[in-house]
């Protein structure tokens, strides 16, 4: 009970900035999503989040993930089948392709070895979440996890205003982009937020193929884990599962459940509408760990290589999603 009640507070902080994104959506252009983006950074920013306020503002990750569970009663099997498996593919190379770069460039420019490895995580699979995943399969230090995430979360930063601009230069269809930027992106949440801001199917399949990298970070720590015990460890299946995100079978059953037609479509509504609010609210604690206060100083090299790595990768992907969609 005292753990609820301590999260009141932060609950309530971004429950207030989520209502005046939604507001200020519904009056202007502007997606919601981005503005509660927008609004959290720039309370961060000017006034800090105060710590009373931490605990309820952390639980914005699970907010996130359990809308993105109920995001799965918005798309059919048809669409995920159609699409699915050249997205699998996709996925996969961009995985293996950044992790291959950035290793290289990272050890030619001089890097350290557990720094760049945490740099090829982050960039190449789900953001911060695999910077830490990986971390504790080649026991990192405190020193490199800030440095790797801090990298990350600057171009977090950075690619939630630049990518819709290039995506409306380039007027790629609404799938395409989505797709575009949910192998290109880093972390779930700007990938997501970056696709509704250009349209409700784009930000559908910008959370959908983020989220099919994203079950790779389990593989990529254990891969991690091998190489740096030099492969002296077997592969553990319960290893790889720890690190597996949850929330994606959560998305599969309700997307299943939803497609057999177990649910009426005034439900469907009910549903879309809350998971609208759980973004909203998600991206607002978004915008407060994207505070500029806490992106730390990382050097050029690293925002070298990673600069890189996001212009090759995101260019490959382009190409390939043009081709083949």
């Amino acid at each position: 009970m005292r753990s609820g009640v301590r999260l009141l507070p932060g609950l309530a902080v971004l429950g207030a900035i989520a209502i005046v994104a939604r507001v200020i959506g519904g009056a202007t252009p502007l997606s919601p999503l981005v503005v509660a983006i927008g609004s959290g950074a720039a309370v961060a920013a000017t006034v800090g989040a105060p710590e009373w306020a931490e605990p309820g503002l952390d639980r914005h990750k699970l907010l996130l993930e359990t809308g993105i569970v109920l995001l799965g009663a918005q798309l059919t099997l048809g669409q995920l089948a159609s699409t699915g498996p050249l997205v699998v593919g996709l996925a996969a190379g961009v995985v293996v392709v950044g992790v291959v770069f950035t290793e290289v460039v990272g050890r030619r420019v001089g890097i350290e070895r557990r720094t760049r490895s945490l740099l090829a995580a982050g960039a190449s699979v789900c953001g911060v979440s695999a910077v830490l995943a990986v971390a504790g399969s080649i026991d990192s230090d405190e020193a490199d996890i800030s440095y790797a995430a801090g990298t990350v979360l600057l171009f977090d930063a950075v690619t939630l205003v630049v990518f819709p601009i290039l995506g409306s230069m380039l007027g790629l269809p609404d799938r395409a982009f989505g797709i575009w930027a949910g192998l290109s992106l880093f972390s779930t949440g700007p990938t997501a937020a970056v696709g509704f801001a250009v349209s409700e199917t784009a930000g559908q399949w910008a959370t959908v193929t983020k989220l099919v990298r994203n079950t790779f970070i389990g593989f990529l720590a254990v891969a991690y884990a091998l190489r740096y015990a030099g492969g002296g460890e077997q592969a553990d299946a319960t290893e790889i599962w720890y690190r597996f995100p949850k929330f994606l079978v959560g998305f599969l059953v309700v997307a299943a459940i939803v497609n057999v037609g177990f649910v009426g479509s005034g439900t469907q509504a009910v549903v879309a509408t809350v998971s609208d609010w759980l973004f909203t609210l998600a991206f607002v604690g978004l915008g407060f760990e994207l505070n500029p206060r806490r992106l730390r100083a990382t050097g050029l090299r690293p925002i070298a290589v990673v600069l890189a790595h996001f212009l090759t990768v995101s260019l490959l992907a382009l190409v390939a999603v043009t081709l083949l969609l």
